[in-house]
């Protein structure tokens, strides 16, 4: 819980209020009047002589300078005499040595004279009487208020110690069951809300027991009025200590402290508290009232030095202890918060060393204004880290979730559902981002290192905000726009099986193409308006781009060429991918197709890229259907008609395989004899099918063919071969060929 100890270190400061000592503020008033104004010093000699110089250096204002004496010398003089004033040096530059030993020397002697001051408090100022009677009177009448109330106090808190407990044993058991989880919190609120009223119900008995308690003396009231004011606030810290750490009802406790660390915290915070409050606000106005205000000086320096000093051993006796929780906490939260966490674990106990260290310096110096300032500014920080965490955690809750569209938008636009969470991510991020800077200001602000306020109202700040605000619409604008017509590109690109019908490839390859190109266009000229509208001349930009582009034009017209090839190719529609296509000698199907080169993978897996401007024709075998022209030869000696019948037969016995005729558009035509040689005579048939599939039905349609032409007996064309014998007879030889060609060929030639 090193946060909440943290918290409740700044809150400390919170009770103490303005002390003031009137004896020595009169007194200093009194001096202030009385005293002439002192000589001044050689400081402030060296600049009136250096600002008389400037105004003698200068021929203009040396004349103004000339006739302003001699108005003032005039007797009587005319008009009224007019203020002599210097004209206004030029700032020369300064090194930054210089700079650092001025703001050295200036706080240096700012510091001094606060020193000073507070030593002339302690010695100079005016004693007054000490009455013994007075004192000791207004002491007893004091101290019975003191006691009265305290034990009115402890009685009703001891009476209510039994309904605590029961609310906390109920609230407790309520969450370990399950039951409802609201229940712990709301008697956790409730034990607070009690504790309130009855401190609430303690100051009014104590301003009744003040009443009859005072002696009808002012003063004794008065000083019973500073114990209430300084009781009512200090138990107000105590009540908020017991709501966070609850020593004495565990159940009660809202955060996982162990009761060793509750009672230890309790303990030392409420004494510092009682320490600051008591001491600070009761004790030394009443020492500087009755006793003395050197006394009353003395003890706020002493009561100071020792809250400084408890402090200081607190946040060093606990460093590593913090320290340890605040990385387990790192370790636990989201990744945005845990750096920020993981930098304040390293440098926690010095800010909260120089916070204590700065209010007690402060306090001695100026306890009116300075403690006024601290306190004021403590009230602000803590007020603005919580919202500013608390901005965040939501936030960073939002981060976490997404937008869940419905499965009918989904199908219809199937990337529009990852970019909105994308780009509400990307704004929560910058939201959180915006949210950490404008606290971080704020808290400068705060402590009056930085105005904010007037920086807003000034031309810087107004211009500063007007551009940020400019670049989020510009910002977003972008973002809707790209968002809009991306959906709608891809809702064209998207596949439904639920009766649309699927875009083509050559509408899903150009739509592609003009999102990538919509996407450079958007990008280039969100950049350019938001480099516009931070001040950056984009005007030579423009000039060197067009320079470059046609620098490029001119070094890249194969390139250019490509591209207008390509994009004429595709709203002809002449491949697309997936197709089979033949360019040049490769022929392949269509994997890629981008805007300067197509992708062709031959069936050996040969991966080609060609480029649009080298390609003059293509053959494409997908555009709408496949045909495909089957002939067969018959050997010379057959009957044309039978062989023309057994075709017919194995065309039409393919024809009736379900799987084939579902390929075959139309019905095949038959073409006869088509060719005719000494061995053979060829007939045809034709088929067109679907897309691709021509091969399919060749394929079947050669097994088919065979197995009819086996079966009744259609011989294909064969080859004769004569081999003439040496030394035969040559009239011989061609009777036996003559002989030869009036016989039928063997079934199985030979040689």
């Amino acid at each position: 819980m090193p946060w909440i100890l943290l918290l409740l270190c700044s809150l400390l400061s919170f009770q103490t209020q303005a002390v003031t000592l009137p004896a020595a503020v009169a007194a200093t008033s009194t001096q202030n009047a009385t005293t002439p104004p002192a000589e001044p010093n050689l400081e402030e000699k060296k600049k009136a002589y250096s600002a008389l110089a400037d105004v003698l250096d200068n021929s203009q204002s040396r004349n103004e300078l000339i006739d302003q004496l001699r108005k003032v010398a005039a007797t009587p003089p005319p008009e009224p005499v007019p203020a002599i004033v210097p004209p206004e040096q030029l700032s020369e530059d300064k090194t930054v040595l210089e700079n650092v030993t001025d703001v050295s020397r200036h706080y240096g002697g700012e510091l001094a004279q606060r020193f000073a001051q507070l030593h002339r408090n302690i010695t100079n100022a005016p004693h007054k009487a000490f009455n013994p009677q007075t004192f000791y009177n207004a002491l007893t009448h004091f101290t019975m208020l003191v006691v009265s109330v305290f034990a009115f106090y402890l009685a009703v808190r001891a009476c209510m110690t039994p309904v605590w407990s029961r609310m906390g044993k109920w609230g407790r058991k309520k969450n370990r069951d399950r039951s409802s989880w609201f229940h712990l919190p709301l008697m956790i609120i409730g034990a607070f809300i009690i504790d309130l009223l009855l401190l609430a119900l303690t100051i009014f008995v104590g301003q009744i027991f003040s009443d009859m308690m005072n002696a009808g003396n002012r003063t004794i009231a008065r000083q019973q009025g500073l114990f209430l004011n300084a009781f009512a606030l200090i138990e107000f810290f105590k009540a908020i200590l017991r709501l966070i750490f609850c020593p004495r009802f565990p159940d009660l406790r809202p955060f996982p402290v162990t009761d060793q660390s509750a009672r230890y915290w309790n303990f030392r915070l409420a004494g510092l508290s009682s320490l600051i409050g008591y001491g600070l606000l009761v004790a030394v106005p009443i020492i500087s009232n009755q006793v003395n205000v050197q006394v009353g000086a003395i003890a706020n320096v002493v009561i100071m030095l020792c809250i400084t000093l408890w402090a200081l051993y607190l946040i060093f006796h606990n460093k590593r202890p913090i320290q340890q929780s605040l990385i387990q906490l790192a370790d636990r939260s989201m990744a945005f918060f845990s750096l920020f966490i993981r930098a304040f674990a390293l440098v926690w106990h010095w800010l909260a060393s120089a916070y204590f260290i700065v209010l007690f310096f402060f306090s001695l110096f100026d306890p009116a204004n300075s403690l006024k300032l601290m306190m004021a500014a403590s009230l602000h920080s803590l007020a603005i880290i919580s919202i500013a965490a608390f901005i965040s955690g939501m936030l960073s809750r939002w981060l976490a979730k997404t937008i869940s569209l419905s499965p009918q938008v989904q199908r219809n636009y199937p990337e529009l559902q990852k970019r909105l969470n994308g780009w509400i991510s990307a704004a929560l991020k910058l939201a959180r981002i915006l949210t950490v800077c404008i606290a971080v200001m704020l808290l400068l602000n705060a402590w009056g290192l930085f105005d904010l306020w007037g920086w807003i109202a000034n031309d810087t700040g107004e211009k500063t905000i007007d551009i940020l605000i400019r670049i989020v619409l510009i910002l977003l604008f972008s973002a809707v726009g790209w968002t809009l017509l991306a959906s709608l590109i891809e809702n064209r690109l998207a596949s439904d099986i639920h009766g649309r019908p699927m875009p083509s490839a050559r509408t899903r390859t150009l739509l592609t193409l003009f999102r990538n190109a919509l996407a450079v266009v958007i990008s280039t000229i969100t950049i350019m308006i938001l480099l516009s509208e931070i001040g950056v001349n984009i005007a030579p930009l423009l000039a060197g781009a067009g320079a470059l582009g046609l620098a490029i034009s001119f070094g890249s017209q194969t390139l250019v060429k490509d591209i207008i090839t390509g994009v004429f190719i595709q709203f002809e529609n002449g491949m697309n991918t997936g197709d089979l296509v033949t360019i040049g000698p490769i022929t392949g199907s269509v994997e890629r197709m981008s805007i300067r080169s197509v992708g062709v993978r031959q069936d050996t897996g040969a991966y080609h890229i060609i480029p649009w401007s080298s390609i003059t024709t293509f053959a494409n075998f997908v555009r709408g259907i496949g045909s495909f022209v089957a002939n067969y030869d018959v050997d010379r000696q057959e009957d044309v008609d039978r062989a023309n019948r057994i075709l017919k037969e194995a065309v039409s016995e393919l024809m009736e395989q379900e799987d084939i005729r579902k390929l075959v558009i139309g019905e095949p035509s038959f073409a006869g004899i088509v060719g005719l040689t000494n061995q053979a005579f060829t007939v045809r048939v034709s088929f067109t099918t679907q897309p691709l599939k021509q091969w399919s039905v060749r394929f079947a349609l050669d097994g088919m063919v065979k197995k009819h032409f086996d079966a009744a007996g259609i011989r294909p064309p064969v080859q004769t071969v004569q081999v003439m014998q040496p030394g035969a007879d040559a009239a011989q030889a061609l009777q036996d060929s003559q002989a030869a060609a009036g016989t039928l060929p063997p079934a199985n030639p030979g040689i």
